[in-house]
């Protein structure tokens, strides 16, 4: 009796794109791939891909994530296929970062932190208020 899903014995060659960053645990859902794909935030080779971009082993992904102020480019190595979504220690073995990537990334997350220092860690209470108010009006 065959399989409704296809012949599973056999090692996949290539995949949707969509499948596979879904099965890689970069989006939720597959819909939220295909979105994301569309919308330009996934690249295959430097440029726009389709959503039926079938991709194999050793391709080149640069995937953006996150909102407009915290937005995070990885640039993975595809190193293994799977149409099967794992937990994250499985969706682990399917790509690898590339160094830079990391770096990047760290430098980013470091400026975000430091901008972030800027900004007081609580809301002035009523006596400082009227000693800012103070001080503004004095200048």
């Amino acid at each position: 009796m065959k399989n409704s899903k296809g012949n599973n014995n056999q090692e996949l060659t290539k995949i949707r794109l969509d499948k596979w960053l879904w099965a890689a645990r970069f989006y939720r859902t597959r819909t939220l791939a295909k979105q994301a794909i569309e919308s330009g935030r996934v690249h295959y080779g430097g440029s726009r891909v389709k959503t039926s971009k079938e991709i194999s082993i050793g391709d080149e992904l640069t995937i953006r994530q996150g909102s407009a102020t915290a937005m995070t480019e990885k640039t993975v190595i595809v190193e293994a296929l799977s149409a099967q979504r794992g937990n994250a220690t499985a969706a682990e073995i399917l790509y690898s970062e590339t160094e830079e990537s990391v770096n990047r990334r760290a430098y980013y997350a470091e400026q975000r932190k430091l901008a972030n220092l800027a900004r007081p860690d609580n809301k002035p209470n009523k006596k400082e208020r009227r000693d800012l108010q103070r001080f503004k009006n004095n200048q």
